[in-house]
This record gives structure tokens, sequence and C-alpha cells, in this order.
């Protein structure tokens, strides 16, 4: 695997914690210079073991394929640092796509190359296959499926794994709001694969800042060296725990939230204004209308935000799926704009 990584963390000598250090059972801890008073005084666990294991049951994987990070962006920040030597490697991205791509790049002082999906959001082969032929330093390329803000799954993810001599990174975000369409299936077969996920979205825990990436063992074993030693705290971890110990009311919210994704895109339909619902795999909508900027302040005035993706895609709006309290109050008003 040194062949993706740079040169620079070869030899690199990764911090080590006093809870990496030690592992067992103990009464008394005075090895990490914590306070002995207070609920949470002590540091978590670095390696976040148990939220591994229970997570690896579920995706029946296993644990040392895991890593957990704040939030999926710190995973997405760790692997540009990881592959990408700075002022002279470059990424590839496919817009419009989630924009934290661009800005990590950027601030890691690495330029980016873009190939713009298709009119359908697919993978331009031809145009990407004439940006990998040139001459580049490409090392990263990432790909959002579903793709956030269009809301489809990307196809031909094993063609760019092959034809790409870097790492793909496939971020599944929205993944458990379609079924059977993750490339889970395909760590095994490519190398450079890498999968990154959140329990953000069907978990219900976004302020919680937990995400996690599935990947080839000694990549993982890359990233746990180069992370902050706590990245992850405790009660985040058992946040998440707990949510994957529930898994039959997380089955139910995320069956709800597909049958008002269906009740909106019907509703949506039936307005005068609205030319295009594109067709969603995610827990959000992308709409066409037709003034994005009046029809978003229209609803910022009644109390309602959504997201303005003119800038990305002409016209457009995405609406996240809400409660149905939350989708009828917002058809209600979105109706009412015909007048």
């Amino acid at each position: 695997m040194k062949q993706y990584i740079r040169n620079h963390f070869i030899n690199l000598e990764a911090y080590s914690s006093a809870r990496n250090e030690y592992s067992g059972s103990a009464s008394i801890f005075l090895d990490a210079n914590e306070s002995p008073f207070g609920a949470l005084n002590r540091y978590p666990d670095p390696l976040q073991s148990e939220l591994k294991l229970q997570l690896a049951k579920v995706l029946s994987c296993e644990a040392n394929q895991l890593f957990i990070g704040n939030g999926s962006d710190e995973i997405l920040d760790l692997l540009i640092r990881l592959f990408c030597e700075p002022k002279q490697d470059e990424v590839l991205l496919f817009p419009p796509t989630y924009g934290m791509y661009k800005v990590l790049a950027n601030i890691h002082q690495i330029a980016v190359k873009s190939v713009s999906l298709t009119e359908s959001f697919q993978l331009d082969k031809a145009a990407i296959l004439k940006v990998l032929n040139a001459q580049n330093s490409i090392k990263l390329c990432f790909v959002c499926s579903p793709n956030n803000p269009t809301g489809n799954t990307i196809q031909n993810i094993n063609w760019l794994c092959e034809q790409f001599s870097g790492i793909v990174v496939v971020d599944e975000a929205y993944i458990d709001f379609c079924e059977n369409e993750s490339v889970l299936s395909l760590l095994q077969q490519y190398e450079n694969l890498i999968i990154t996920r959140t329990f953000s979205k069907v978990f219900s825990l976004a302020n919680a800042r937990v995400g996690y990436a599935i990947a080839n063992k000694e990549f993982i074993q890359w990233l746990t060296k180069i992370k902050p030693p706590y990245n992850v705290s405790g009660l985040n971890q058992q946040a998440a725990i707990q949510q994957i110990n529930q898994l039959k009311l997380v089955k139910q919210q995320q069956n709800n939230i597909l049958a008002q994704r269906s009740f909106v895109a019907q509703q949506l339909q039936a307005i005068s204004y609205v030319e295009t619902v594109y067709a969603s795999k995610a827990n959000f909508l992308l709409i066409k209308v037709d003034d994005a900027q009046k029809r978003y302040n229209e609803l910022k005035m009644n109390h309602i935000i959504i997201r303005n993706r003119h800038s990305l895609l002409k016209n457009c709006l995405r609406i996240t799926i809400g409660n149905a309290e939350e989708n009828e109050q917002l058809i209600k008003v979105m109706k009412s704009l015909e007048e």
C-alpha cells in the first residue's frame, strides 16, 4: 500500500496516547493526566473498539476494516492529507457534487480537476479518460453516491477503479435510502477503493458527528496513524452504539422517510412553477423551478429553509425530507405561492 501513501508519512512516528499503550482492566488510572473528578473525566477509547465491533457485525466486515471519524468530513480531510502532496498532487471531482471535497483540497493546497457529470448525472467515461490520460498528478478522486445534490446513484464505479491508478473514494452518506446499490462488495476486488459513510443521516446523529470509512485494513492502519489521538468523544461513540442496538427503530424511521419522499415528490409535481422533480435515492429531492432565488426567498419569508442550488444547477432547489407535519406545511406554502 505504500505506493499510494505520501512519502512524508512512511517513517512518521505516530503519537501514542496513554490509552493506546494499555489494554485490559484496571481500577486506578493515573496515566493520562486526567482529573480524578466528574462523570466525564476520562479520555475516550482512541480506537473506538466497541463501536467498530458492533458496526462490523452490521456491515459483515472485519473490525480492522473500519475507521471512525469525527463526522465523515474528518475522514475526507485525512484522506487528502494521507495521499496528496501539497502544491504538487491533484484530486479529481465530478460536479455537481458535495462542495466540501473542493474546500478540503483547497485547504491542503491540492489542485482540483473536474469532469462534469453527464446530463443524466452519470460519469462521463470519455471525458474522464481524456483527463486521466493527460499528464497530471491526480492521486485521489471523490464520487458521491447517492450524489448530493442530484440524489441519484453513480454507476460504473468498478470501471473507475480499474481505469484510475490512484485512490477512489466513494462517499455513501445517503446509501441507506436506496437498496442494494452500495459498492461495499467491490472492496475485496479493488485495493484502491475506500468507502465513507456517516451516522448523520439514517441513524439521526448529525449532532454527534460520527462518520466511518470501510477499506483495506492497511489503509485503516495508515489513517489511524495520522488521526488526532481522541478524535471521537466517548459520548458520541455511545450514541452510535445505541443506534446500532435499535436497528428496528432506525428501520422504521428509514421507511417513514422513504414514504414521505414519495409523498412530497408527488405533491411537488402538481405545482405549476415546479418544472422537474428529479428521481431521488437519498433523503432529499432536487427540483427545478421557474426562478430558484425567488422561490427560495418566498419560502424563507414563510420560515421554511431549503437549499438554493442554482449556483450548481440552474434554477434548482434541494429539499430535505422532514417529518409528515413539516412536509405538509412545505407543500401548503408552496401551493399558496401559485396564487
